[in-house]
């Protein structure tokens, strides 16, 4: 009882002293050294140098491409004016009657291409801000339909997307990005049309109550002086988002192509191109004695993301007046969040480590009856509210339970595929919990606080995703994965 109660207290430290702006470098391994510590049958130092430190540097030797590659992407994108081109088309074709639409399309095309969420909401805000304004449409509404394009179905759902949650689960289960393609368009859907429906609905309500883009309510006097000073949640530096000066902006067409060369690309390596390479030299125990099925869905993303970063550049090289610094930029952009995430990975494989969490895995494990389904959405949707982290309560769940999991899932005859699917939804859910470090960063963007725009958060990025996830286990489980 001791055990389970030193494990609920450090989780609970972990999600208040986060949302208090602490450090996740810090929090990570002192909470599980604190846990370690009361645990009287666990060595303290070793825990953290041959539990913490191996799974968080496993974590970071596996996935560290995916990161830094996604950062630098993202920053081009920036920097050559691709985002602002691509969210001013959407826009202007869409207008101001159908603003909330052509937000959350804006955000979902530059997401779904694999730019980061948080130069999404840089590149968009000063956008949508302005669409709103002539729409006269209440400002408290834009956190909101930022996070429904940004933080939901292209994060998630979607096959395909470059998301570091749609391929953390990759290596655990053996898929690719497009595990269960039919299933993630459909709850990506469900998603969509939630969100919308309900944003829609609050614009009428505030329209039928005389509230126009003031509302009354006045923003944060200084927003990026807060940003500054957070570095809880997922991370990231101000300075490692902001525009370098550019040289005019690319056409339509040109700042389209990266986004859909990574997206063709990385089927075209996952169906195609790797599973016809001679890779047997992988069982080699040089090579970590593993197989292609375990690697491919990262090797997918990695090639794609290469080549679509050298024609970015090619296209744009006179626009790219900095490019040694947008490159710099995007390289030390994707360090906090990594570093913040496999802290997370060691933390959950101290917590695994302890006798209570045999207790606790024991009732994760049998939540959902004879569906494995359930409990691993339960699993990986508290331990992602808890973190305050998509991604890092994900890997906490695969990185203890992955295995049996998936031995779940072979006994029960559920393909590996939607086990995939089920794990990347699930981790969008209570992740959006106002501690989350990209809600406090969406907030601070724009100016607003949690009281003024958070219930329409909760509504896009936490309703929605756990009702999608509700209807995919539904589906999955009757018809199985397609």
């Amino acid at each position: 009882m001791t055990g389970i109660l030193a494990v609920v207290t450090a989780l609970a430290l972990l999600m208040y002293l986060a949302y208090r702006g602490l450090s996740l470098l810090i929090l990570a391994p002192a909470l599980a050294a604190l846990v370690a510590l009361v645990s009287v049958d666990t060595p303290l130092l070793a825990s953290y140098t041959q539990v913490f430190m191996e799974s968080a540097g496993n974590f970071i030797v596996s996935y560290f491409p995916l990161f830094l590659l996604g950062a630098i992407f993202g920053k081009l994108m920036e920097d050559s004016g691709s985002a602002e081109v691509l969210a001013s088309a959407i826009v202007s074709r869409l207008g101001e009657s159908r603003a909330i639409l052509a937000v959350v399309l804006s955000c979902a095309v530059m997401t779904y291409g694999g730019v980061s969420l948080f130069v999404v909401a840089f590149a968009v805000f000063p956008i949508a801000e302005a669409l709103f304004r002539k729409a006269d449409l209440p400002k408290r509404l834009i956190p909101g339909t930022i996070a429904l394009g940004a933080f939901t179905f292209t994060m998630t759902a979607l096959p395909g997307t470059p998301a570091i949650q749609n391929a953390i689960p990759m290596p655990f289960f053996g898929t690719s990005p497009f595990a269960a393609p039919g299933l993630g368009i459909m709850t990506g859907l469900i998603m969509l049309g939630l969100g919308q429906g309900w944003l829609t609905y609050r614009a009428r309500q505030a329209r039928a109550a005389g509230e126009g883009y003031g509302g009354g309510q006045e923003s944060e006097p200084t927003p990026h002086d807060h940003l500054r000073e957070r570095t809880a949640g997922e991370g990231f530096d101000l300075d490692e988002v902001a525009p370098l000066p550019r040289c005019g902006l690319p056409s339509l067409p040109l700042a389209l192509l990266p986004i859909v060369l990574v997206i063709t690309l990385n089927l075209l390596f996952t169906a195609l191109i790797i599973p016809a390479m001679d890779t047997g030299y992988l069982s080699d125990p040089l090579y970590g004695a593993t197989n292609i099925e375990s690697v491919r869905g990262v090797w997918s993303v990695i090639a794609a993301l290469v080549l679509s970063i050298i024609v970015l550049v090619v296209l744009n090289w006179r626009r790219l007046q900095h490019l040694t610094a947008s490159l710099d930029s995007g390289a030390n952009a994707s360090l906090l969040p990594i570093f913040n995430t496999a802290s997370l990975v060691g933390f959950g494989s101290v917590i695994a480590s302890l006798t209570a969490f045999d207790v606790i895995s024991a009732w994760v494990t049998t939540a959902g009856g004879d569906n494995p389904l359930i409990s691993l959405g339960i699993a990986v949707n508290l331990l992602a509210g808890m973190t305050g982290s998509a991604s890092g309560g994900m890997s906490i769940a695969l990185a203890t339970l992955g295995d049996t999991y998936l031995a779940m899932g072979q006994a029960a005859g559920i393909s590996p595929d939607l086990l995939h699917r089920v794990t990347a939804v699930a981790t969008g859910g209570l992740d959006a919990l106002p501690h989350n470090g990209a809600v406090i960063t969406l907030l601070s963007i724009c100016g607003l606080t949690h009281r003024q725009a958070y219930l329409d958060i909760a509504a896009v990025a936490v309703i929605g995703p756990i009702i999608a996830l509700i209807v995919l286990i539904i589906v999955g489980t009757l018809v199985g994965s397609f």
